[in-house]
């Protein structure tokens, strides 16, 4: 029976389904497929949930969660992403009694099931029912491009996106342009670079619906309830910056920064396909840069000859897959998140609109297409993810070490536990009690594993800074009195610009001036390390 998967510019087209009601409830179906969703991502928190630790990207947000924690204000009063994902991790956290990194990751993870839980939804309206095996392949494919974990919000807020695109694209009526408005508007609470990229999906989506149709004097109508929906979605943030001393100073300042860099990444080449070396590295790993390139290249494909498919038979006055129109709205924009830093973790954040999208194709086709493609896709994605999952990487490897991490035991990567064993040494000694210390640029999570304020806004310093900036971050080192320093020098991507002396000079000659070096703690030339005067 056909659930509403598909829509048409003629709602009187003979064969066509009602409407009136497109996500018409199969209660059981909607029971299994949530439990398929939280059941995979408890697995998955009990095989690697204890697995692996990021002092850099994952110390980033669990530093942030805990200082939420302690009444500072993301943004204002430390370098943050969007303050969505601080408020929801420090609430669930504060819930549970525990602002260690194992708490942080069950908040993620809860997130992380919602998302899963809308992509399966989304998979199964459509005129050929699902089968178990499907499922089954859809899921593990869906759940293993499912990272890194401290971005898996990023990636359920893309599948938020499709589902409510495909909402609006099944019924559009004017409480469903709000409610898309009322999505894009909360999603950039999250990220507001997701937000932007909701308006451009939006956009396409509001163009496909008014094209060749007699209502079109109401899409200006249309924009002003969506414009609506997304100002009352986005109300936390002006709340924010109406009602929080210098909050609205601080999240200018940062918009004022990104557009002077021009970037919010760091690029990176894009990996395509014929750079593989093949013949002079293994063979698996050319396989996967093959894959890896490939998916690219999907991304692009599977964006443009979408959007000219769906507008295509819009303009045939032919059905189209109202979860597919969106996907394929969803895809470019991005795409170009994938590309501004154009490796694996991006790629996984960027890839979700082409995954459904294929899916949604997929699981309507004939049996003998069917099979050997979604076998295939779900093989490609276990073979280019799977090796990046911290519980794959210990289990493989068998080089994952024992270490404390906040009083949490998880298992990780010998260098990662050298450097915890430093830390500690150095707080122990220089640092004791709750006396401040800097990490610098790239170790946030050094602040949050010794449950210490940074003495610097810039928690993550990778760009470079204005001479201004730099003398009110001294200002605040200066006013902290930390008790060490353990500088990273290290040419980012192998650029020397990106090195911290060269992105912050004045702040590494202050620590020079201001601080003793300290020899004995490791051999590695770029840790540079000292004690305060």
């Amino acid at each position: 029976m056909t659930r509403g998967l598909y829509l048409s510019s003629s709602a009187s087209s003979p064969g066509l389904v009602d409407l009136t009601n497109p996500f018409r409830a199969n209660h059981r179906l909607t029971i299994q497929l949530f439990l398929l969703a939280a059941g995979t991502v408890a697995l998955l928190f009990l095989w690697q949930g204890r697995e692996g630790f990021n002092l850099w990207d994952e110390g980033y947000l669990w530093y942030g969660a805990q200082r939420v924690m302690a009444g500072d204000v993301p943004i204002r009063d430390f370098d943050a992403y969007d303050p969505g994902r601080y408020y929801w991790s420090a609430g669930l956290m504060a819930l549970w009694g525990a602002n260690g990194v194992i708490a942080l990751r069950g908040a993620v993870a809860i997130f992380q099931a919602i998302g899963l839980f809308i992509a399966l939804m989304l998979l199964d309206y459509g005129p050929t029912k699902p089968n178990r095996p499907f499922w089954v392949l859809a899921t593990v494919t869906l759940v293993v491009w499912m990272f890194p974990r401290h971005k898996l919000f990023d990636i359920s807020l893309s599948i938020a996106l499709i589902g409510v695109l495909t909402l609006l694209l099944q019924q559009p009526s004017r409480s469903r342009y709000f409610l898309t408005g009322l999505v894009v508007g909360l999603v950039a609470v999250f990220g507001r670079n997701h937000g932007v990229y909701g308006v451009v999906g939006s956009l396409c989506t509001m163009a496909y619906l008014a094209y060749k149709r007699e209502d079109q004097i109401k899409l200006l109508k249309h924009l002003v309830i969506f414009a609506s929906g997304v100002v009352v979605g986005y109300a936390p943030v002006l709340l924010m910056t109406a009602v929080i001393p210098g909050f609205a100073a601080a999240f200018l300042d940062k918009l004022r920064y990104l557009f002077e860099l021009g970037e919010t990444n760091l690029p990176l080449p894009v990996p395509w396909p014929w750079l593989v070396s093949f013949g002079r590295v293994p063979a698996m790993e050319a396989a996967r840069g093959l894959l890896v390139g490939l998916f690219f290249i999907s991304l692009i494909a599977f964006g443009v000859l979408g959007i000219a498919w769906v507008f295509w038979q819009k303009a045939q006055s032919k059905s189209v897959s109202p979860v597919l129109a969106a996907s394929a709205f969803l895809t470019l924009p991005y795409a170009h998140f994938a590309y501004s830093r154009a490796e694996i973790g991006h790629l996984a954040q960027g890839i979700f609109p082409f995954l459904i999208g294929a899916l949604v194709l997929l699981a309507n086709q004939p049996e003998r297409i069917k099979w050997p493609l979604i076998s295939l896709l779900c093989g490609s994605s276990l073979l280019v993810m799977l090796p990046l999952h911290p519980g794959w990487q210990c289990f493989t490897s068998q080089r994952c070490v024992e270490a404390n991490v906040a009083q949490s035991k998880l298992r990780i990567d010998p260098g990662t536990a050298n450097d915890l064993a430093i830390l500690h040494k150095l707080a122990d000694r220089f640092a004791p009690g709750n006396r401040s210390f800097i990490a610098a640029p790239y170790w946030p999570g050094a602040y949050a594993e010794l449950g210490r304020k940074s003495p610097m806004w810039d928690i993550y310093a990778l760009q470079p800074r204005r001479e201004a900036f730099q003398r009110a971050e001294i200002d605040q080192i200066r006013a902290a009195n930390p008790g060490f320093a353990i500088i990273l020098d290290i040419p980012l991507d192998g650029w020397n610009e990106l090195r911290f002396s060269n992105t912050n000079p004045l702040i590494d000659q202050y620590v020079r001036d201001h601080f003793e070096p300290l020899d004995g703690y490791t051999q590695d030339p770029s840790y540079h390390i000292y004690k305060s005067k």
